[in-house]
């Protein structure tokens, strides 16, 4: 399995093909994360053969941009279009990652998005998870789009 590669190829491709958005693509990083400079991060549970959750994180500026392309309109706040626009996002890279575990004969279901806002914020839990986090960069700035999972038994 190369979850960093799959979080990279289905978030470039969300980005080229819905929001005609290209990004430049950081290393990916595995290993346990320290606090992440976020203003909203959307994250939505996984479920089946694994269990875990994936998040986007992104600064203010950064997921504004990404839903004024969404919208095709300039957004200038942290409102509900913007929460639902990264939750989208989220859930549209889930899909794709699901997509990605089927060809490594893992079926994994997915939970509705969930958007948190604020200043900085650590998400913690799932003692023993595997987590692999890609950061992207766009002309508004860097967000993290972040994985983490336990494979049942």
């Amino acid at each position: 399995m190369n979850i960093g590669q799959d979080i990279i190829d289905a978030t470039t491709d969300i980005f080229s093909t819905m929001l005609m958005m290209d990004l430049n693509v950081g290393d990916p990083v595995e290993g346990p994360g320290g606090e992440v400079l976020s203003n909203i991060t959307s994250m939505l549970g996984l479920g089946g053969d694994i269990r875990g959750m994936l998040a986007v994180h992104c600064p203010a500026t950064v997921a504004m941009a990404i839903t004024g392309g969404f919208l095709g309109m300039d957004v200038d706040e942290l409102n509900d279009d913007v929460k639902d626009a990264i939750g989208e996002i989220a859930n549209m890279v889930a899909g794709n990652l699901k997509v990605a575990f089927a060809g490594y004969d893992m079926k994994i279901e997915l939970a509705i998005p969930s958007s948190v806002v604020g200043e900085s914020f650590r998400v913690t839990g799932m003692l023993g998870a595997r987590r692999v986090a890609v950061p992207f960069d766009m002309v508004d700035g860097q967000f993290l789009v972040e994985i983490k999972y336990i494979v049942n038994s």
